[in-house]
Order: structure tokens, then C-alpha cells, then sequence
């Protein structure tokens, strides 16, 4: 079981807007660095940042085939996170009647933030 350390951890490195794109892709399958460029728009140093980023961290791994590194998931942890952020929620969590210790106060509804 992870430690609460290493579950803040995780979200940190994963909490990038490319490296959801990258995992949601590895979801699919393997992928190769020329794969990701081509998705991501973005230049392959970039790309490789990310990857070793999310490697050092054992989210992902890879093998080498000829001259392409072929990357893919092993935290089997990954695809639950991302369908949990790709959920669509329509409404939010309902108030309190009243306060649980005192059984008193009632909640005023919208709160101006």
C-alpha cells in the first residue's frame, strides 16, 4: 500500500496537463516518442522531459526496438486517476441539515466565494 507521501507524490508528477495527455495515450498502448510529437505539437526534448520525468517516478517504462524507445504504463494505479478525472460530474455534494457535534446551525445555502 502506498504512503500518503507517495499518493501526493503521484499526483504531483502526474498534475501537468501533457503528461495526462501522455498517460490517457499509454492507456491505449505502447507508444514511441515519435508518437507523442505528433499528438502534443510539442518538440521532442519536451516530449523526452516528460517521459523521463514519469519514468524516474515507475508510472511508466520502456524497451528499446532498433533506434525507438517504445514507452508503456506499469502503475496500475494510472487508469484509475485518469477516467476518475475524465468523469463528468453534474452536481455537487449535498449541504448539512446541521452542524454533526452540535446537532444545532443550519446551513445557509450559496456561499458568495
Amino acid at each position: 500500500m502506498r504512503s500518503l507521501g507517495k499518493r501526493v507524490e503521484l499526483l504531483k508528477v502526474i498534475a501537468h496537463p501533457v503528461r495526462i495527455k501522455i498517460l490517457e495515450e499509454l492507456m491505449k498502448g505502447v507508444k514511441c516518442v515519435s508518437d507523442f510529437e505528433e499528438f502534443l505539437e510539442i518538440s521532442q526534448p519536451n516530449v523526452s522531459q516528460h517521459l523521463t520525468l514519469l519514468k524516474r517516478h515507475g508510472i511508466i517504462d520502456f524497451y528499446v526496438d532498433g533506434r525507438l524507445k517504445c514507452y508503456f504504463l506499469v502503475d496500475p494505479i494510472i487508469p484509475d486517476v485518469i477516467e476518475i478525472l475524465k468523469k463528468d460530474y453534474i452536481e455537487e455534494l449535498p449541504a448539512p441539515a446541521c452542524c454533526p457535534v452540535t446537532k444545532k446551525g443550519k446551513y445557509p445555502g450559496a456561499r458568495r466565494h
